[in-house]
């Protein structure tokens, strides 16, 4: 199914709450496979979801481990879009993310839900 459409999905939860941190990409991978164009950003607490070792943690009773469906996503040329504000708060260096990772700012939040069919925030 070929579609010009596209859903970026913000999320901003962290590893505290593991059902809401795995859900936005249980979506992206929905998405994914029906070739919806998915962006995934990733603010506040989620941030820390793409340091490595920590997705690694996070499994929700029902769901796929979240580790699974983040390399799913990345192997399916997703990208995990992250606010730089937020990794450099919490101190986390670029080199301890997670393949697919990439730090981005306010600006780009904007042009990806401009760009966007629909949003989805978590």
């Amino acid at each position: 199914m070929e579609t010009n459409e596209k859903i970026v999905i913000i999320t901003t939860t962290g590893a505290n709450n593991p059902e809401k941190a795995t859900l936005p990409f249980v979506l992206a991978t929905a998405a994914q496979a029906m070739d919806v164009e998915v962006a995934v950003i990733m603010q506040s607490d989620a941030v820390e979801l793409a340091q490595n070792g920590v997705a690694e943690k996070v499994n929700a009773k029902g769901l796929m481990p979240l580790t699974e469906l983040m390399n799913t996503y990345t192997e399916l040329e997703g990208e995990l879009l992250l606010c730089s504000p937020c990794i450099k708060e919490r101190n986390i260096a670029e080199s301890e993310l997670v393949p697919g990772s990439k730090l981005i700012a306010a600006g780009t939040v904007v042009t990806e839900v401009l760009s966007a069919t629909n949003v989805v925030n978590y």
